[in-house]
């Protein structure tokens, strides 16, 4: 039986998502280990990666369970248990055809940051700027919708067929003393949803300027390959 799951994990605790030769600290690793411990041999599969030290509120994995695991709150309730930093919030029966990241349409993604010094329990979860520009900001995030070619936005090591990809929204949004920016897109290569805010945040900043990235965008000159830190970004919400 093949089941779908939302989970949210905290990434600091963990070297990104995906299982590595290097390390079992992975949030793939610890799912599988608690699944084998209760005799489910499965591996799972994943909306999309996570590096290193991201969270995520609502990311998508399926995996495929035994006759006998037919009380899925059980189990989610027993992995609960057994996972640190790690929390299954649905567990639900799916179709056979079903697959997390090839059957996803759309990915969202949150950014989290202050202006001011953050305090000893934010800085795991929040990022930190200095004073910046909200116009210059929002003329950066508008130059990045539509279906651009990002070969100029990723790190080295991607592997796929093509560096193009959609993005439907890309906004900023202020509540009180937090400041938040939104990605949305069919899909992202790696790295890419960090170096695009880092370079947005480069242009608000005045260090980096509006002509300088539509360039960049356009693949003609790479002027900056900075990525801005993993502990304010969330994947949000996977649509299908």
């Amino acid at each position: 039986m093949r089941v779908k799951a939302v989970i949210a994990y905290d990434g600091s605790a963990y070297h990104g998502f995906q299982k590595q030769n290097s390390t079992s600290q992975t949030i793939a690793s610890a799912i599988e280990k608690a699944l084998h411990s209760l005799r489910i041999d499965s591996r799972i599969v994943a909306s999309g990666r996570t590096d290193a030290g991201v969270h995520a509120a609502g990311q998508i994995i399926h995996f495929d369970l035994p006759e006998f695991w037919y009380d899925l709150d059980k189990l989610k309730s027993i992995l609960n248990k057994k996972l640190r930093g790690i929390r299954f919030k649905h567990i639900t029966k799916t179709s056979q055809a079903f697959h997390a990241r090839f059957s996803a349409k759309k990915r969202l993604y949150r950014y989290v940051f202050k202006t001011d010094e953050l305090s000893v329990f934010e800085e795991n979860y929040i990022s930190c700027y200095g004073i910046f520009d909200k116009t210059l900001l929002c003329q950066a995030l508008a130059c990045f919708e539509g279906e651009h070619d990002f070969d100029y936005f990723h790190k080295t090591g991607t592997i796929t067929h093509t560096t193009v990809r959609k993005i439907y929204h890309a906004a900023y949004k202020q509540h009180g003393r937090y400041h938040f920016i939104y990605f949305q897109a069919n899909g992202f290569l790696r790295s890419q949803v960090r170096m695009m805010i880092e370079a947005a945040m480069a242009c608000a900043c005045g260090t980096m300027s509006i002509e300088a990235l539509e360039q960049q965008l356009a693949c003609k000159i790479r002027h900056t390959t900075k990525l801005a830190s993993p502990s304010g970004l969330y994947l949000a919400r996977i649509t299908y």
